[in-house]
């Protein structure tokens, strides 16, 4: 059964093993190799810093890559939930004027609302998505947002 309760406020996901260990102490290694390899100008400060490159892009790749992925998703879901409630004509207002971000801001609405906020998002497609996300009175939840 899906939680109850997602709205603006609390719909922002951490998971305390990337965003509290694994992002800041490979940013922290990544920092004190640097400042090693600066001081120090020699082979092994040299092999420290690369590692921390590489250790801090794989843990960045890590995380970023399935979020990128499941972007292109949700833009798939919400074209196709937009083909079923919206008008043809909007529809394809939409596709020209839209970004992913507008896309998967608008996820979270209610599918009655869904076509004033569309409409709203064509006339302004300089709205980012926390804007979007702030004008949805009737939240639908995503809970399987990795």
């Amino acid at each position: 059964m899906a939680p109850t309760g997602q709205h603006f406020g609390n719909h922002a996901q951490y998971y305390p093993m990337y965003h509290y260990f694994a992002a800041p102490a490979s940013f922290v290694f990544l920092v004190w190799s640097g400042v090693r390899f600066f001081r120090a100008m020699d082979g092994d400060s040299l092999y420290f810093l690369i590692g921390a490159l590489a250790l801090f892009g794989a843990v960045s790749v890590a995380r970023l890559s399935p979020l990128r992925a499941q972007d292109r998703l949700i833009r798939l879901e919400e074209q196709l939930r937009f083909a079923r409630l919206l008008p043809a004509e909007l529809v394809a207002k939409a596709e020209a004027t839209f970004s992913p971000r507008h896309y998967i801001a608008l996820r979270f609405a209610s599918d009655g609302e869904l076509e004033s906020l569309v409409r709203e998002v064509i006339a302004s497609p300089e709205m980012k998505g926390k804007e979007i996300k702030q004008k949805i009175k009737n939240w639908r939840g995503d809970y399987f947002r990795v």
